[in-house]
């Protein structure tokens, strides 16, 4: 949580001195194509607990670390307000198995989570342009690295989405983006050689922020 928090003050930062800075600019509207290259913190909302495979508890909980990345979005304007965004960035989090005096490595993994969602911006004409948006993304994991005796399998799958951020004109077709997302998303997490279990939400929110260009 501290480095969403650190990221979206230097995000809301960069968005005050784009908007003192701007002059003439380029609107959103039908038929625009923009691309946001952001810089994205991931930040996984896990702690569900461990069981064995019979469901007994073992005290444990599957904790999974934040990360910091670039992101691409690309978004299309079907309307002046209406629009698609695919969302795409790849991620590296660690797996830990924590509890009372416990706190072991069992993974680390890549996930590649891309994100389709349809938004609605309220002023697209205007040089602060909110929106929000909702959409489905697919989690896929790879290049894991087994850590202490474990050999975890985590599952891949569909979750959703939802997102609010807003667009500040700069000079011509540049743009400040700042954007959150709420990923809902679980999976089932199995342990191929000790036995062990977990359902694990990890609901990742995404706080990004970074410069946007309209084609």
């Amino acid at each position: 949580m501290t480095a969403k928090s650190v990221f979206l003050a230097a995000a809301a930062t960069l968005l005050a001195a784009g908007a003192a800075q701007a002059q003439d600019f380029t609107p959103k509207s039908a038929g625009t194509v923009m691309l946001n290259t952001r810089l994205s913190v991931v930040a996984p909302d896990a702690g569900d607990p461990i069981t064995t495979l019979g469901g007994a508890a073992t005290g444990l909980k599957a904790e999974v670390s934040d990360d910091v990345m670039p992101t691409l979005g690309l978004t299309y304007f079907f309307t002046d307000n209406v629009a698609v965004e695919v969302i795409a960035g790849t991620t590296e989090h660690t797996i830990r198995a924590k509890g009372a005096g416990a706190d072991v490595k069992v993974q680390e993994t890549w996930v590649l989570p891309p994100v389709v969602s349809l938004q609605y911006h309220f002023a697209p004409a205007a040089r602060v342009s909110p929106y929000v948006g909702a959409g489905v993304n697919y989690m896929l994991f790879y290049s894991e690295k087994d850590h202490n005796g474990f050999g975890l399998k985590v599952d891949d799958g569909f979750g959703y989405a939802l997102q609010a951020g807003v667009d500040v004109a700069l000079r011509d077709r540049w743009s400040v983006n700042v954007d959150v997302k709420k990923i809902f998303f679980e999976t089932d997490a199995k342990d191929r050689f000790n036995g062990v279990k977990s359902k694990v939400n990890l609901d990742p929110w995404v706080v990004s922020g970074g410069l946007g260009y309209k084609f």
